[in-house]
């Protein structure tokens, strides 16, 4: 693990890993819906397997996300199961070439990719404003806040993919309408790199929380760890997979 990947993880505000450490220690269970052998979680099924659900935290999220996954994408090295796992209220995954509707008349919508006419995170505001009157979400951060705060946007689509497989979904006509969002530049913790690949092309569970963080701290308040459980899987599995690495002598 780099000092890097080492500051960003071990920073986050999470929930307690001993489920997680019981059930790795317990191993690999059949999963209750399709008998598969899984470990934490069943990807097929998106079911939790050898955990209750008081075992994991459950993130309420302040707009609606829509993952559409690549159907060549290998469902156990995906991440995007875990953001469902984590926030099933507000987390809907779709196989390509089945995408969720999408209508823009009643809500505002955003495609989180990089591109030249992409804009950032900052500047939703003023892209969604009608004279200067933008349609927003007026919501409170927490039960314990009853100061509501504005959101520029209501859903926002993510593509789930390794980079070479990305062509196919981005340059379908149903999304050619949605404005495109580019993330700040960051290095991805992911254990999977992709080959060819800077190492700024992030796992999608990252991609998530690292918008959501952006968003939260430019149009609500001051981010103190409201969505850092997404990655309450994906720190684990890291911390896990490290630690094999480790004592087969690779790291």
């Amino acid at each position: 693990m780099s000092d890097e990947e080492s500051s960003v993880l071990s920073s986050l505000r999470l929930a307690s890993h001993a489920p997680l450490d019981a059930a790795q220690r317990a191993g690999r269970m059949k999963c209750s819906r399709c008998g598969a052998s899984r470990m934490f979680y069943c990807y097929s099924c998106c079911a939790l397997v050898g955990l209750a659900p008081r075992d994991v935290p459950s993130v309420e999220l302040p707009v609606k996300i829509d993952i559409i996954k690549h159907p060549n994408e290998t469902d156990g090295k995906s991440t995007a199961m875990q953001a469902k796992l984590l926030a099933p209220r507000d987390v809907n995954i779709y196989t390509y070439p089945c995408i969720p509707e999408l209508d823009q008349s009643k809500e505002n919508i955003v495609l989180v990719f990089p591109g030249p006419d992409a804009m950032t995170v900052e500047e939703l505001w003023e892209h969604f404003s009608a004279d200067g009157k933008p349609r927003v979400k007026r919501l409170k951060v927490t039960d314990a806040d009853p100061e509501t705060h504005s959101c520029p946007i209501q859903r926002v689509v993510f593509i789930d993919s390794t980079w070479n497989q990305t062509t196919r979904i981005i340059t379908d006509e149903r999304l050619q309408a949605l404005p495109n969002v580019e993330l700040k530049s960051r290095r991805t913790c992911f254990w999977r790199h992709q080959k060819g690949c800077p190492d700024t092309y992030l796992a999608t569970v990252e991609a998530v929380y690292y918008f959501l963080k952006d968003l939260h701290s430019h149009y609500f308040s001051e981010y103190t760890g409201e969505y850092d459980n997404l990655l309450f899987f994906f720190s684990f599995l890291h911390k896990l997979i490290n630690k094999a690495k480790q004592a087969a002598g690779k790291v």
